[in-house]
């Protein structure tokens, strides 16, 4: 990591390096032979622009394969309004070379750059483009390396990667082999839910022969229409939306095989019971496979596909009482044919055998109790790499457990400290890179690691990082709260001493599902320490609804998410008073998205608790979220109207469950937002202002749900803190 004068203040800091992420590598790609690991970086901790480069394993050298602004004579980067979208959906508000593919081999990438096509020879190190039509998004070499497929306009385009006519090879050179048949149809297109929701950002696939596409048909005509407009620019038209709300329809999502010889053979499946295509998965171990699930989420089928008829079987199929969660990583093929999974195991009923979520390899389980499997991140010839979080939630490691035999499977773990970590990995062969991340140091160690049969590793090279090191350090204390174990983070300002005093509380949660807070990883901390450093104690709680823990844990939410969310803050609170210096009589909570729906849920129906409350993004009418995360965990409204009412911030009636004495609320809002709209903010507004609450209302013009843009993400800090001392009473410690 790179140095940075400790005179600039940590919120520019934090903003003008994108939370220290410019300048850190990511998005690794290692070479089947483990020659050669692929990954992105930019040029410094501010660099914006993402470059791709490769590492030579064997020499320990690095060098760039392709320079965004060379291929561009440095023009300014012009994005599509399908790439900005891209890019919001994976929260990405870099530049560049933002994202690759590569054929099997790793030998070629292709990427877009202001949507056209560029491919990059990974020995070389040389990049050139290709000639395309329209603008490109996602192109994907074909495993052999021959060809790329890109989507333009809706279309699923092919073309030669030696950029000729294609003359000896099916047909051609750039061609469609799908256009849409209407305005509102696209091949090749992940839909809005799959992106946001379901962590499916892509839709096409090529197999293994390199011959066909396995390609995704979406028509979004269904789907309500909203507009989103920027009243800063009341000259400019307002973006259409296609949005899927609660309870409204789906886009219709259909798939077909498209040979490069022009032929087409439609998939069919039972998409009226199951109309969500959550996962995909083509190699050369099995037929491709499709995971489906019913709208409720309680059933989900695996189905192998048949390429020449486009006929499904259903290789498993699962139901849960609750729901089924999507997991990256699979489902996938072992070499030998059997079906990768992971699933919720129920605890038995004499309780001996607690529930957890497991790997398996056809019927035979690989990992038990308490290890929590989060992702499968590699299938090898003899075993599976996975990602899992054991009995200390805040740490996350890899691990890898033999697939093949019928005794007892041991999971190892990989790359292990004699400290806990949040540790992902990307191998090719027997080539791992792991990236560590801890609490004892800032950013994250990029090792190459090469895996003996015998479980033995070998350090082989390292990844530089250029990210900025922060002007502050973190220094949470982990701990567990109250009856329910509740995991923690409680930050103290720089200094304080016990005979300060207590100090006023901040609670600075996300307290939701996806979004674990309580991590052994430095740079999770930042902003909670900075505001620790304002004046504060700062208490970040995973209450129940949060992942790493167990099945159990994240399904208690289900149909009362308000209810234990909010619950979970509040006993964390009480407990930690009993060994912290919190003095409850002067508590605020901040939060953004689910964080800013928990913040607002806690102002209105807690104020005995708490005493100020600042309000980012939040979703308060909950009918105006999308239907796979919402049905998820409150059902269809039109079914379940009582628990969407019950779980609001807002109902027919007004202020759901609101109490006495009103509390002090800054609300924050991005006008762009295609995500959480803004129209959640304006509702809880108008009806805080017809009840007769005061509040203060944050509009952002050209904001989107991340707040990428520079000033406004330093300045959001610093008025938030000057919100919390006012609303609270405290004098200016600066």
């Amino acid at each position: 990591m790179t140095g940075q004068p400790a005179s600039v203040p940590f919120p520019r800091q934090h903003a003008r390096t994108q939370r220290f992420t410019l300048g850190a590598p990511r998005g690794y790609t290692v070479s089947p032979d483990g020659g050669r690991v692929v990954f992105l970086r930019s040029g410094s901790g501010t660099d914006r622009t993402q470059r791709l480069w490769v590492l030579d394993v064997a020499e320990g050298r690095e060098f760039t394969a392709a320079d965004p602004l060379a291929l561009l004579s440095g023009a300014e980067e012009e994005l599509s309004a399908t790439e900005r979208a891209r890019r919001e959906r994976t929260r990405d508000g870099s530049a560049g070379i933002v994202g690759y593919a590569v054929d099997a081999a790793v030998e070629v990438a292709a990427f877009a750059l202001s949507g056209r096509l560029f491919i990059a020879e990974l020995r070389a190190g040389t990049a050139r483009e290709l000639p395309a039509t329209g603008t490109v998004v996602d192109p994907r070499p074909s495993p052999d390396g021959r060809y790329v497929a890109y989507v333009a306009d809706g279309a699923l385009r092919v073309v030669p990667a030696d950029g000729g006519d294609g003359a000896d090879s099916d047909g051609g050179g750039d061609r469609a082999l799908a256009i849409p048949d209407g305005p509102e149809v696209t091949w090749g297109l992940a839909e809005f839910i799959a992106a946001e929701e379901m962590g499916r950002h892509r839709g096409f696939w090529w197999s293994p022969e390199s011959d066909r596409l396995l390609v995704a048909r979406v028509d979004t005509a269904p789907v309500r229409r909203w507009w989103i407009a920027d009243p800063a620019h009341p000259d400019r038209k307002p973006a259409e939306v296609a949005y899927p709300a609660a309870g409204t329809p789906n886009a219709e999502v259909t798939a077909a095989f498209l040979g490069l010889d022009g032929s087409r053979t439609d998939v069919a499946w039972d998409r009226e019971r199951f109309p969500y295509l959550t996962r995909v998965h083509w190699s050369a171990a099995g037929p491709p496979l499709l995971l489906v699930q019913s709208r409720d989420q309680r059933t989900q089928r695996y189905l192998a596909v048949d390429p020449e008829t486009g006929a499904t079987r259903t290789v498993r199929e699962e139901t849960d009482p609750v729901w089924n969660e999507l997991v990256p990583g699979v489902p996938a093929w072992t070499p030998d044919g059997r079906l990768v999974r992971i699933a919720d195991t129920p605890e038995s009923a004499d309780g001996a055998e607690p529930g957890a979520r497991r790997l398996f390899a056809g019927d035979r389980a690989l990992t038990a109790a308490p290890l929590h499997v989060r992702a499968v991140l590699d299938i090898g010839e003899d075993d599976i790499l996975f990602a899992a979080s054991g009995p200390e939630m805040h740490d996350i490691g890899v691990h890898r457990v033999r697939h093949r035999g019928d005794g007892l499977a041991v999971p190892e773990r990989v790359g292990a400290r004699p400290y806990p970590t949040v540790t992902s990995a990307v191998r090719g062969g027997e080539v791992v890179v792991l990236s560590q991340a801890c609490l004892e140091r800032p950013g994250a160690r990029v090792e190459v690691v090469r895996l003996g049969a015998d479980g033995a590793e070998e350090t082989v090279a390292a990844i530089g990082s250029y990210a900025q090191e922060p002007v502050l350090t973190a220094r949470p204390r982990l701990v567990l709260a109250g009856e329910r174990e509740i995991p923690c983070a409680v930050l103290l300002p720089d200094g304080y001493t016990e005979g300060d005093g207590p100090l006023p509380v901040l609670l600075d949660p996300y307290g939701g599902p996806h979004g674990q807070r309580v991590v052994a990883a430095h740079h999770a901390h930042l902003t909670s320490q900075w505001f620790a450093n304002q004046g504060f104690a700062v208490v970040v709680a995973d209450g129940r609804g949060t992942p790493g823990r167990s099945p159990a844990w994240e399904k208690a939410v289900s149909r009362r998410v308000a209810e234990v969310a909010l619950q979970d803050q509040v006993d964390a609170l009480q407990a930690l008073a009993e060994r912290f210096p919190l003095d409850l009589t002067r508590v605020a909570i901040r939060g953004w998205s689910f964080g800013g729906y928990l913040a607002g849920l806690a102002a209105l129906r807690r104020p005995d608790v708490f005493h100020a409350a600042v309000v980012g993004a939040p979703v308060t009418d909950l009918r105006l979220y999308d239907t796979h995360y919402q049905e998820r965990y409150l059902g269809h409204p039109d079914e379940e109207p009582s628990v969407y009412a019950a779980n609001s911030l807002l109902t027919d009636e007004g202020l759901s469950g609101a109490r006495e004495p009103h509390r002090p609320m800054m609300i924050i809002h991005g006008l762009a937002d295609d995500n959480v709209v803004v129209a959640h903010s304006l509702r809880l507004s108008s009806a805080l202002l017809a009840a007769g609450r005061p509040h203060e209302v944050l509009p952002l013009s050209g904001v989107t749900h991340m707040t990428p843009q520079e000033q406004v993400a330093e300045n959001l800090l610093l008025l938030q803190v000057d919100f919390l001392k006012r609303s609270l009473g405290l004098r200016d410690a600066d």
